[in-house]
């Protein structure tokens, strides 16, 4: 079933306008939700609002309302709601090209497809191709439904997504993280890191073989309540820390297993041998001693 639009805009670029339309890229139909139900009765639960002054509010009765002040509110009809709105323009407008890598993806808040819109195909396939080219991104405005969004649009497949920007004061700032001086690692446990890496690096990353298994367990779960079992927490995984990171690190190498501490080897040193050979020389030479004087014996 093809994707249904959700808006409508237009890409500024340069004296070219792009009509697209904007879909999506939510599956929401497969995600799981729970709602609250009345317990023991089974009946889902309403919401309802209530005013202080007045109790419960009825749907028809709500409006929007700013506030200016601890407890001053502006209240505003649909027809002004409505005229806020026309504020902005729905125009993508492209402002600059930067390569992809230039954008962190920290900043990516949304993500939408952009599809061709009334005749505005062959100006899309132009733009989609020139990006690619050139192997860049183009940072826009993006003024909707009152407010002003920073995007990237890059091509994607055969067409062109939209990612909607976090402005920078929208970012918690890394300095806020708790960090203690880290230790530096040594030039061996990043050898060894390195060939970890390269074994595990691969050409293209393939999102196909990524399965939310929590997800059809919990499916599962549910399936088997509904026919009278109970929910049981599965076993809790111990993980005992590792205290020998070269010893985790070469095992993680050879696919097996780390060991939970690190025994330093046996050493056994001449006088060590010298004191262990000692009884059995003895021995030998009491059987020496022993043979000879039966030999005499029988003289």
């Amino acid at each position: 079933m093809p994707a249904r639009s959700i808006d409508t805009a237009t890409i500024a670029f340069g004296l070219v306008s792009i009509p697209v339309k904007v879909y999506s890229t939510n599956e929401p139909s497969h995600e799981i939700h729970f709602h609250y139900i009345h317990a023991g009765c089974g009946e889902r639960l309403k919401q309802q609002y209530v005013c202080p002054k007045h109790g419960e509010v009825e749907r028809a009765d709500f409006a929007k309302g700013f506030e200016l002040t601890k407890g001053n509110w502006v209240e505003l009809s649909k027809e002004e709601l409505k005229n806020l709105e026309a504020v902005a323009s729905d125009e993508i407008a492209i402002r600059e090209f930067v390569p992809l890598a230039a954008v962190d993806p920290l900043m990516i808040d949304a993500s939408y497809y952009l599809g061709p819109g009334k005749g505005g195909d062959r100006a899309y396939r132009l733009m989609r191709d020139a990006l690619e080219d050139a192997g860049l991104a183009g940072i826009a405005a993006y003024a909707a439904r009152g407010k002003e969004y920073v995007v990237m649009v890059r091509p994607f497949e055969d067409g062109l997504v939209m990612h909607q920007l976090r402005y920078p004061d929208e970012i918690k700032a890394w300095s806020e993280v708790p960090l203690s001086k880290l230790p530096k690692p040594s030039s061996s446990e990043l050898a060894l890191a390195g060939k970890i890496i390269d074994q595990l690096t691969r050409e293209k990353f393939n999102a196909e073989s990524y399965k939310d298994t929590v997800k059809a367990r919990v499916r599962k779960l549910i399936a088997d309540k509904a026919k009278g079992k109970e929910i049981t927490a599965p076993p809790e995984v111990e993980r005992a820390p590792v205290a020998d990171l070269m010893a985790a690190l070469k095992a993680s190498l050879e696919g097996g297993a780390a060991p939970k501490k690190s025994h330093a080897p046996r050493v056994t040193t001449a006088k060590a041998r010298t004191k262990r050979a000692r009884p059995a020389a003895a021995r030998a030479q009491a059987r020496g001693k022993a043979g000879a004087k039966r030999a005499r014996a029988h003289r």
